[in-house]
Formats: C-alpha cells, structure tokens, sequence
C-alpha cells in the first residue's frame, strides 16, 4: 500500500509541478514569444480549461479500463505533452501543448484518488487521498521552484525536458507498485444521474471559488513580487518554496482535521485566507513581511481546500471516477476564471496591489457555500447516493 501511494505521489508531483511551474515562467514566455504578461497568462487559462472540459471526457472515455492501466496511459499523455511544451517554438503551439498536457490532469487525480481510497481503511481514505496529493506539495516546495531556476538560468524550455525523467520514474513506479483495481460496471447515464445531485454540484462550487480566489494572485505572483516587491529573478523562487512549504503544512495538518470534522475545516480556514489576503497589499512593498504572507496564505488556503477531493468521493460513490475528475475540472475552471479576473483587473490598469481584495471576496463566497452545505447536510432528506 505505501509504494502504490508513493507512486500515486511521484505522478502527482510531475503533473503539479508542469502545472505551477508556468507561473514562474511567465515573464520569460511573455519576453520569448514577446506578447504582454496578461496574454502570457491565457496560457494558464488554456491549461486549465482543458483540465475542465478534456479530462471529464477522457475520464469518461476510459471508465471501463482497468484503473492501473488508465493512471499509466495518463502518465504517458502527460510526458509526450512536456515534450510539446519543450519543443513549442510560437505562442499558438505551446498552447497546444499545454492543453494536450492538461488532458492527464484531471482524469489522474480523480482515478487515483478513487484508488488510493480503495485501498485503505474507510477512516483514513482523508489521509490516503492527501498523502497522494502531497505530491503537489512537493512539486510546489521542490518542483516548482527547481524548475524556475532552471528557466531562468538555461531557459524555460529546459524546464518541461526537466519534467520528462519525472515522468517517466512516475510511470514505471505505477507499473510496478500499483496494484490492478477493476472499476465497477459503468452506464454513462447513472454517472450522470449521480454527479447532478445538488450535493455533488455544491462540492464543484466550492472547488471552483477556492480556486478562482486562489489564482486571482497567485497566477501573477512573479510579476508582482518582481513589480512590487523589487526581488531579482532568482530570489523569486525562494518564495515560491515558502508558499510550497506553506502548502506541505496545510495540506498534512488539513487531511486530518478533515477525517475528523470537513466544513469546519473548510470554513475556519477560509476565514484566515480572507484576513490574510485583506493584510496582502500593506505587505506587499516589504520582502520579509510578504514572505511571511506567502507562507501562511498558501498553508491556510491548501489546509482548507485538503477535504474537498474526499468529500466529492463520498458524496457520488456510484460515480466516483466522473465525480473526481469532474472536481479537478471544477478547480481548475477556477484556475481559468482566476486567472482571467487577475488578467482583466490588471489590464484595466488597477495594478497588482488590487488582487488580493478581489481574491478575499472569492474566499469570502466560499465560506458562505460551505455553512450551506453544512446547513444540507443537517437535513433530512434521505438520499442514497450520499453519505450523511
């Protein structure tokens, strides 16, 4: 059981880290293919998108298959589009690339979260589902600031052939320690029929908010810590790795308050991402008191986000493959609109002190959403489909 979540952790580690490294990257894609920061980060809407509205059909396309085979298939997709990503030469091709590297994203993370619940104790699938994303963690404490670095000193498309070994230890981990797990017999319909369950779908609302309330800041972190902050290049990765580290924490400690009591941890936490985005802007200016901000932001905001994934198994366990993937679809639709409503408040000319006030207003809803659905899940209503 420990190695298949390992190698569950190491695939999750490449795919967060091709992922999140882009936002480091940023300004050295808008200078290469010499477009604006605001376009440069429609890149990371495409990305995103693609997690949405691919993976939810790629998942669907792959419900029969074996869930073994299906991860290491996914592993492959994800390989063959860094290679893309590395080889892109125009703006309009590495969109391309990175959507056909999106396409792994959500489908992985909600089969493999399905499989490592399956394979551990009722009590702790919580804590078997964080341990695999603490892969994102890792990708962002190591991957993420690694692979800046390596951006910024050799160039980014250093990067993405950086990701490809990764890969590929990811994909034989899964072959050797993963063990075969039958998927249940599948009718689209009945997935269908499952996932509309208004409990299921105010699951996805609060994915999504997390993440738009996420990524209003943190898809324009560089610049702004370039713009504002005045750090050099190189020190930006350094605190990059304090928000990884903030979300290594967050996560560990986030998982267990999650099998113990979910909303609750869902809504303290997002009240403390609220004051610290309110506090961002006045720390903003000064280096040590916005690593500070960084740290805890990303603790306070991934601890809270940890029992969202194990919530949306519970709640559609006659479509828990769909029901995963269709969560990592509704974080990263988040990521998009995020990334857009940061995009459109900067090209309006509001600045980057203006995010993290319209980032607080998104975590603001998702508290409101989760007291309500604390306040469904109080009813009595039966319904057999849900966990109470």
């Amino acid at each position: 059981m420990q190695k298949s979540i390992l190698a569950l952790t190491i695939s999750a580690f490449g795919i967060g880290t091709s992922e999140y490294v882009i936002m480091g990257l940023l300004p050295n894609l808008a200078q290469s293919f010499q477009i604006s920061i605001p376009k440069a980060g429609v890149i990371v809407s495409a990305y995103a998108l693609s997690v949405t509205f691919g993976s939810p059909l790629l998942a669907l396309a792959l419900a029969k298959q074996e869930r073994k085979r299906a991860l290491v298939f996914l592993m492959s997709v994800f390989i063959l589009g860094n290679v893309c990503c590395a080889l892109s030469y125009g703006f309009y091709l590495m969109l391309a690339a990175r959507i056909l590297t999106a396409l792994c994203h959500g489908a992985f993370f909600g089969t493999g979260s399905v499989l490592a619940a399956n394979i551990v104790p009722k009590e702790k699938r919580v804590q078997a589902i964080t341990m695999m994303f603490s892969g994102l963690t890792l990708a962002n404490v190591l991957g993420v600031p690694a692979g800046t670095a390596i951006g910024h000193v050799f160039g980014w498309r250093f990067t993405f052939v950086a990701l490809i070994p990764v890969g590929l230890v990811a994909m034989f981990g899964l072959l050797l320690w993963v063990p075969r797990q039958e998927t249940e017999p599948v009718h689209i319909r009945h997935e269908f029929q499952a996932v509309k369950n208004p409990k299921v779908i105010l699951v996805l609302l609060l994915s999504t908010l997390s993440s738009v309330s996420l990524f209003t800041v943190f898809t324009y972190i560089a610049p702004m810590l370039s713009t504002v902050t005045h750090l050099p290049p190189r020190q930006i990765a350094w605190f990059l790795t304090l928000f990884g580290l903030g979300i290594t924490i967050g996560i560990l400690v986030g998982g267990r308050l999650g099998d113990w009591r979910q909303m609750t941890t869902v809504v303290g936490g997002y009240s403390l991402v609220v004051l610290i985005l309110l506090l961002m802007p006045t720390a903003m200016p000064h280096a040590i008191a916005m690593g500070s901000c960084v740290l805890v932001w990303g603790m306070f905001h991934f601890g809270a986000s940890a029992p969202l994934q194990a919530r949306i198994v519970e709640k559609a366990r006659r479509a828990p493959n769909l029901a995963s993937t269709l969560n990592q679809g509704a974080f990263n639709l988040g990521n998009a609109l995020g990334a857009s409503v940061g995009g459109a408040i900067l090209t309006a000319g509001l600045g980057y002190s203006s995010l993290p006030y319209v980032a607080a207003l998104f975590a603001g809803l998702v508290i409101l959403l989760a007291l309500f659905a604390v306040k469904l899940d109080a009813s009595r209503v039966s319904d057999p489909d849900f966990v109470p």
